[in-house]
């Protein structure tokens, strides 16, 4: 009598598609997922919001006169970072190097159309390392400091790599939106 090995095979192929099955669900239970919290929301709110974000900022910006300076580089109030990778600021050089690994400056100059300095702004600014959330640096409104009409703090940025800089300034139901996206050596 003649064996038929065909069964068998078909078994060890369902045993093996199975067991890389397993080996699959294992391997992603073990990585860590990282929520992206641009602007402190998630992103599907970020992507289904995005235009009442920049309306909001425009808003903001008719009201208010906004500089923010990171180490002695000065920004407006802009959140165009989110549409590029971290290699076109590499390549492009535009916010490139602007943290350093240690002590960093960061000064908020918000005056109002007539010129005069305003003081009461809700501030978070969140500096976080772009590819994941292991180190996150919040800075509230208690985290700065008010002297001569600017909002002055420091963060201190613990290793190189790229990072993003995030903030929202509201005051009296008006918010702006700050985004950029730079690197630390």
């Amino acid at each position: 009598m003649k064996r038929n090995y065909w069964p068998l095979f078909f078994i060890g192929i369902f045993s093996f598609a199975f067991s890389l099955i397993v080996w699959t669900i294992y391997s992603a239970v073990q990585v860590p997922v990282h929520e992206d919290d641009t602007f402190f929301k998630k992103y599907q709110d970020v992507d289904m919001h995005y235009n009442d974000i920049i309306r909001s900022n425009d808003i903001f910006l008719s009201k208010y006169d906004f500089k923010i300076t990171i180490n002695n580089q000065k920004f407006d109030l802009d959140t165009k970072d989110i549409f590029l990778s971290q290699r076109v600021i590499e390549k492009s050089k535009v916010h490139k190097d602007i943290l350093h690994v240690g002590k960093n400056s960061i000064k908020i100059d918000i005056y109002n159309k007539a010129g005069n300095v305003e003081s009461s702004f809700d501030i978070n600014l969140r500096v976080t390392e772009s590819t994941n959330n292991n180190t996150i640096i919040d800075l509230n409104k208690e985290s700065f400091s008010f002297l001569n009409n600017s909002y002055n703090a420091s963060v201190d940025v613990p290793k190189p790599g790229k990072w993003n800089i995030i903030a929202t300034f509201e005051k009296d139901g008006n918010k702006g939106y700050f985004f950029l996206k730079t690197n630390a050596n």
